[in-house]
């Protein structure tokens, strides 16, 4: 059995949708500490031929709370429109933008203010999208503590994986010879380079899965997540 481990990130880039494709269940981490300056509640999207940040509102609280004790801020509601104004005047010209606005629109005025259950839903949501079959698992259900290296293999040996998927970035984290001597076959998935036709400019990589369904069909988008490698 083929297992991924991720924190929640809110409309992230193609990459994550293609580790939750290339894995039997991915197990989403909701107990643990949120991080500010990382992509859970905020990514990127195309505004006039640049890349542009939007970010979902938190309540001001400790820096030590985990992602499913943080909170939406009171008046996300304003701050909520100003973001989708900025994606629908962007994107309105796009040509999958009648379909996809409204999809984008019903994720973000959901009556949830957990963080951790907001962004959960559009994960779930997208999924469903792009027809991917993987279980997805809420990490707390589990039951298992602990970071690092020793918590995912503690994870995987619970839920019987034989092999371990992770993005390319965590080569520096997690060592293959730690998990072999566990039983478990360490592997990392690279994001083949995607391009596509955005508005008449030089090609913007990486932006929130936004900009792949904004200028892409449904079809193509399912073709795409299987552009990578496992090394």
């Amino acid at each position: 059995m083929k297992l991924a481990i991720m924190q929640p990130y809110f409309f992230p880039y193609i990459g994550y949708f293609q580790l939750i494709n290339a894995v039997d269940q991915f197990v989403v981490y909701d107990d643990i500490q949120y991080t500010k300056k990382g992509w859970i509640n905020r990514n990127r999207i195309l505004i006039q031929d640049r890349d542009d940040f939007f970010s979902i509102p938190l309540k001001k609280d400790s820096d030590y709370l985990d992602i499913c004790q943080r909170t939406i801020s009171e008046n996300y509601h304003k701050d909520f429109g100003k973001i989708l104004n900025k994606i629908k005047e962007s994107y309105k010209k796009a040509p999958f933008f009648n379909e996809v606005f409204p999809f984008i629109e019903d994720c973000f005025l959901i009556k949830e203010r957990n963080l951790f259950l907001f962004i959960f839903y559009s994960i779930n949501k997208l999924v469903k999208y792009f027809e991917i079959k993987t279980n997805l698992i809420v990490s707390s259900d589990l039951g298992i503590k602990g970071s690092g290296e020793n918590r995912v293999i503690s994870i995987c040996k619970q839920l019987n994986a034989s092999n371990y998927i992770n993005a390319i970035g965590g080569q520096k984290l997690y060592h293959k010879e730690t998990f072999e001597q566990q039983g478990i076959n360490l592997q990392f998935i690279n994001t083949t380079p995607i391009t596509y036709a955005q508005f008449n400019t030089n090609f913007i990589p990486w932006l929130s899965i936004i900009d792949v369904m904004m200028f892409n069909p449904k079809d193509e988008i399912i073709k795409m997540l299987d552009l990578y490698t496992l090394v």
